[in-house]
């Protein structure tokens, strides 16, 4: 039940609050309470313990609590407008791009832009961004030269969870670097 509890809450704190008569703040908050009462209503069987449970237990640490415990957020991924309050952050040197192959050349020529989320997702490590290409399709993974785009003026927020988030990374910073077959299995 967790992995079906995680993916209802990216849908409706990322994307269709409305979904369920749900209002977002700003900054992409929710009370719980709220939340829990109208999943119920919508035919979504959560109570609070199983939501905590979930956002323990996310590996991607999808989703922020409250100091005191009592709100929720997604922590990016957002297609809806909210302000996360991120403050511009130095990133590492390199970066790393997780994709499928068949987006590679649209990449190349447009660079990446963030589609119909707020940011362009990037990783700290490549093995991350090989998973996240895999999602996909046959994964590439792209370097990206945050040392270079920090030089150009380009701005880079870190979440919660260590997803670096920027607007767009023009494909004069990307490099396509090999990628190895994912679980041993080439597709």
């Amino acid at each position: 039940m967790s992995a079906e509890t995680s993916k209802f809450l990216s849908y409706v704190l990322r994307h269709a609050p409305e979904s369920i008569g749900l209002d977002l703040d700003g900054e992409g908050w929710t009370d719980i309470d709220t939340l829990v009462r109208k999943a119920n209503a919508a035919g979504q069987a959560i109570d609070q313990e199983m939501l905590l449970r979930t956002v323990r237990e996310s590996e991607k640490k999808r989703f922020t609590l409250s100091e005191d415990g009592t709100r929720i957020r997604a922590a990016q991924g957002h297609s809806i407008k909210v302000n996360l309050g991120h403050a511009p952050s130095q990133p590492p040197a390199q970066l790393f791009h997780g994709t499928a192959t068949r987006f590679l050349d649209a990449i190349l020529a447009e660079g990446l832009r963030p589609g119909s989320r707020q940011h362009v997702h990037l990783s700290a490590d490549q093995e991350t961004a090989t998973q996240v290409g895999a999602r996909y399709g046959k994964p590439v993974v792209l370097s990206v030269n945050a040392n270079r785009m920090v030089e150009g003026g380009h701005t880079f927020f870190q979440a919660e969870n260590g997803v670096w988030l920027t607007d767009h990374v023009p494909a004069i910073f990307l490099t396509i670097i090999e990628t190895p077959a994912v679980g041993g299995n080439r597709q």
